[in-house]
Parts: C-alpha cells; sequence; structure tokens
C-alpha cells in the first residue's frame, strides 16, 4: 500500500488563463458606427462649433460663444416661423393620427369590402416621392390652370388655396395625403398581434364593436399612437420640401421664413449666414428632442 504525500509547496495554484475578447458583436457593429458617427455625431458637433463664431467686419469669423443664440431668441422671423409650424402640428398631426386609425380599424374589422384594395389605394401616396407630390398638388392648387381654377370657373368663385389665408392649410392637406397611409400600416400592423383571445372572451361578456375598440384595440395601440405622434412632430418641426417647392407658385405667401428649416436653409445659401444658420438649427433640433420626449415620457405613464 502506498501513501501519496502532499506537496511539500503548500496548495496549487490554478493557472489562470487570460481571458481573449470576443469582437465578433463590433465586427457587425462597426460599419453602422462608423457611418452614425460621420453621418450624423459629426455634424451635429461641427453644427454647435459653428453656431459659437460669427463673421464680423473687424476680425473676421471670431469665437462670440453664445451671442448667436441669444440673437436667436430676439429674432422675430425665427418665433413667426416656430409659431407656424405649431399651429401646423396642433391641428394637421391630429387629424392625419385620426384619419389613419380609422383607416387602421376599418381594415381590422374584416367587413370592410374590397379590404385588400382600401389598404394598398391609401398606401400607395407615401410611395409618392414628396417632390413629385408637391408638384402635384401644386398644379392641383393653381386658379389660373389647375383644377381650383376650373371649379372657380364653374362655381364662380374665387378661392386661392396658395393664399397667404390657406396657403398652411394647403401644406397640412398635402402632407396629410402624404402619410395618413404610413400611420394606418403602423396602427394595422399594431392591431393585427392583438391575440384572438381577447375578442373571443369579449364577445362572451356580450361586448359590442364600439365596447371592443374602446376597451381592447385603443389599449393596444398606445404604443404605436406615441410612435406615430413623435414621427410627425419631427416631421412637423423639419418641414421644409412642401412650402419650398410652392413657393415658386405662391411667393407672397410662401416666406423665406415660412418654416424653421427654410429660414436655416436661406440664411445658409442666400444669406451666407453660415454660423446664424446652424444656431437655428441647433435650436430647432433641441426643441424637437424635448418635445418628443416628453410626448414619449406622457405615453409611458399612461401605458404602464
Amino acid at each position: 500500500m502506498t501513501t501519496v504525500s502532499p506537496p511539500a509547496s503548500g496548495l496549487v495554484k490554478p493557472k489562470r488563463h487570460k481571458q481573449k475578447l470576443d469582437w465578433t458583436g463590433w465586427k457587425f457593429v462597426g460599419p453602422f458606427m462608423i457611418v452614425f458617427a460621420l453621418v450624423l455625431i459629426a455634424p451635429v458637433i461641427y453644427s454647435i462649433y459653428l453656431s459659437l463664431f460669427k463673421d464680423q467686419l473687424i476680425g473676421g469669423n471670431s469665437f462670440v460663444g453664445f451671442d448667436n443664440y441669444a440673437q436667436a431668441l430676439g429674432d422675430g422671423r425665427f418665433w413667426e416661423s416656430l409659431g407656424r409650424v405649431t399651429l401646423f402640428l396642433v391641428v394637421q398631426v391630429p387629424i392625419m393620427l385620426a384619419l389613419a386609425l380609422a383607416a387602421a380599424l376599418a381594415l381590422d374589422s374584416a367587413r370592410l369590402f374590397a379590404s385588400s384594395f382600401f389598404r394598398i389605394s391609401i398606401f400607395l401616396p407615401y410611395a409618392v416621392p414628396a417632390v413629385v407630390a408637391t408638384l402635384m398638388w401644386g398644379f392641383i392648387y393653381g386658379t389660373q390652370f389647375g383644377l381650383v381654377g376650373d371649379l372657380n370657373d364653374f362655381l364662380g368663385t374665387a378661392f386661392a388655396p396658395l393664399s397667404s389665408s390657406w396657403v398652411l392649410a394647403s401644406v397640412g392637406n398635402i402632407v396629410t395625403w402624404e402619410f395618413v397611409g404610413y400611420n394606418m400600416l403602423l396602427f394595422y400592423a399594431a392591431l393585427r398581434v392583438i391575440p384572438v383571445d381577447l375578442y373571443e372572451a369579449a364577445e362572451l361578456d356580450g361586448a359590442g364593436a364600439f365596447r371592443i375598440i374602446r376597451s381592447i384595440k385603443l389599449p393596444a395601440l398606445r404604443p404605436a399612437i406615441v410612435i406615430g405622434t413623435i414621427f410627425s412632430i419631427i416631421g412637423s418641426f423639419q418641414l421644409f420640401n412642401e412650402p419650398n417647392i410652392l413657393q415658386s407658385l405662391a411667393p407672397n405667401s410662401i416666406t423665406t421664413f415660412f418654416t424653421p428649416n427654410m429660414y436655416a436653409y436661406n440664411l445658409s445659401f442666400s444669406g451666407q449666414q453660415y454660423n446664424y444658420s446652424a444656431t437655428i438649427a441647433i435650436i430647432v433640433g433641441l426643441l424637437t428632442a424635448v418635445i418628443a420626449y416628453v410626448v414619449q415620457l406622457t405615453g409611458s405613464r399612461k401605458e404602464s
């Protein structure tokens, strides 16, 4: 019988192996992060840098700190353009989302005749480029050559959709026509994932169609409505294509500062005021982010 004597040096320490870093995830994410940094982060940082400088008659482009921001806060044109898109947001977005919600509920009810054709026909305007859609509606709005002009001649009226009183509503009509289909599909996709068991249980309890919409469908749609609202808020503050294209048809109604984006664009490319243009863009971006965050926070609280 042999006995094993313990080692004289005491306890044997296990060998530690260096853990190698796994770069597989970064290989997939890396290309996106590079593009994201070059396309988004770098321009934002450069815009902030530009907003802190100003071209002066003496000294050239010099550092002025937050003077451009103070000038923007006292700029009447900036506040007028911001008030205009705010009015556009308050009026147009609820109408557009309500129409999209009604269309989605109609599709989900399974009682709509030719639902596939209805879904495609409502979504089709979203596939039309914004420039083409605006030009098309611009010719429709024409009082001398368009559909509105023909209707005025037939009815003996003098309605001018591109006049200063109606131009904002006309732009809102174009944007609504373009994006109702997108929001409809967003809501319809959220409706399709609702479990069928909930509908069966509601029918057994004697719930009608309107009770099912109010108690089951609308609560389930809340996250989608929040997302649609956030996207619409961002789009409202980014309003540019439609009024900028219509400006040639209505130069007296659509000014160079009709929206904040148009104001920043014309300051930069027409007025050569790059620093002040960057300041306007930064302020609008911050306002958009704050309002979108408040909407998201409010929607999350209601959902919880």
